[in-house]
């Protein structure tokens, strides 16, 4: 029997069921691909109690963090969201550059951390994966490798001090331990300090069809309500939220310490109802979710078979996680997608999970000239849409498969 891992409790619902696939990051050398590969089951259930999202954690973080592919620099408009928030959070929280600071959880390659460096406020990254750590110290920002716990946090805090802002962006998905984790957010951050997390919101999930976020990295998905409940299992409170597009649709969550937090504002409030207006806090409004995925795999299989059957040329765009689930859950093989190319030259010569589409670098596709780019990373559309108006040049179009399915003639 499955158990909600925020309140424990046995009344879980299906939500949709994905089949088994392989670790979304776990791309294959060519020497792989005739060894084993495991695949697990990729099954979103709802607590019908707490209401928070989840899938079972049959993959531990370990297995996934201390090697990994994704380098968030290599996305330009996600390195100027991060150079916009420190900005606005340095107001937020008042930072003082001769006295503050800063920690950011997850921190990944410095993509963020790098614009409070430049500001002059001492900082620190704890980040569990080795290889984007070592980048993130090579741009100057200092960088712990470990694993968010209570006892990592209380060492941080012991050894440099309590943090006035503490920042975990797209991560508070990613760790199995919930509370353990909120714990160590608040043995960092100081009594009066600020925490800030970056999560995708549940709601546009749901609404969009954005199903391909669904993947063993993601251990929950978080409503408002139900990140409410997670902070407090840590000692901390909500104050403030905003929507914001990045992911297809996420929160900025803004907690505090509960004693020093005080009323939430009015945001919080409009949020709220907008997720029960939407029938998140009930099983009406989850019940219709399963067979719109399935649309959405219809329709793009169709698409490409008709596409191999005219003989026309289909490659990918991005490699990312999220592309994975597609691809797996969808059955697409080299037969209907080519290949994929991706910025990050990490993945250059390796093969997509599952699916073993090979992976090149991204001037293989003006060598090509396909009829089609399959866009992956659809989150990114419009940074995406201008990066390859070239494949204009020889009537080449874009095919975004969610929330549906959408060919896109580009202008040069």
């Amino acid at each position: 029997m499955t158990r909600c891992r925020l309140c424990g409790s046995e009344a879980m619902a299906s939500v949709v069921d994905l089949g088994a696939t392989p670790p979304c990051e776990s791309f294959l050398a060519a020497d792989q691909l005739d060894q084993p590969e495991p695949a697990y089951p990729l099954h979103l259930q709802v607590c019908t109690d707490c209401w928070l999202a989840q899938i079972p954690p049959l993959i531990t973080p370990e297995e996934t963090f201390k090697e990994y592919a994704y380098f968030s620099s290599f996305s330009t408009s996600w390195v100027e969201h991060a150079r916009t928030f420190v900005s606005g959070a340095v107001e937020r929280a008042g930072l003082d550059p001769s006295e503050a600071f800063v920690v950011e959880v997850a921190s990944n390659d410095g993509y963020l951390l790098k614009h409070v460096v430049d500001r002059g406020i001492r900082c620190l990254g704890i980040e569990p994966s080795v290889n984007v750590g070592a980048a993130a110290r090579d741009k100057g920002v200092p960088t712990l490798t470990e694993f968010l716990s209570p006892e990592t946090g209380a060492a941080v805090r012991a050894e440099h001090g309590p943090a006035n802002l503490v920042v975990a962006n797209n991560v508070y998905a990613h760790i199995p331990d919930v509370i353990g984790f909120t714990q160590g957010l608040r043995a960092l951050v100081a009594d009066d300090g600020w925490v800030s997390i970056e999560v995708q919101h549940l709601l546009t999930l749901i609404e969009d069809n954005q199903y391909d976020t669904i993947y063993h990295e993601h251990f929950q998905y978080y409503t408002v309500a139900s990140a409410i409940r997670a902070l407090a299992s840590g000692g901390l409170a909500l104050v403030d939220v905003e929507l914001l597009p990045t992911h297809g649709g996420s929160i900025r969550l803004w907690a505090r310490p509960a004693e020093a937090a005080g009323e939430p504002s009015e945001r919080v409030a409009d949020v709220l109802a907008r997720e029960k207006a939407a029938g998140l806090q009930e099983l009406s409004g989850y019940t219709e979710f399963s067979a719109r995925v399935a649309k959405v795999r219809r329709d793009l299989l169709k698409f490409l078979i008709e596409a191999a059957e005219r003989g026309e040329t289909v490659v990918g765009y991005g490699a990312p996680g999220k592309g994975n689930t597609l691809l797996n859950h969808c059955g697409i093989r080299p037969d209907l997608l080519a290949y994929t190319v991706d910025r990050n030259p990490y993945k250059h010569g390796r093969f997509t999970p599952g699916t073993r589409i090979p992976i090149l670098a991204p001037e293989q596709i003006a060598v090509d000239k396909p009829d089609y780019v399959l866009v992956l990373p659809w989150n990114l559309r419009a940074e995406l849409t201008e990066q390859l108006s070239y494949v204009h040049e020889w009537g080449g179009r874009l095919v975004f498969p969610i929330p549906e399915l959408s060919i896109v003639e580009v202008q040069s």
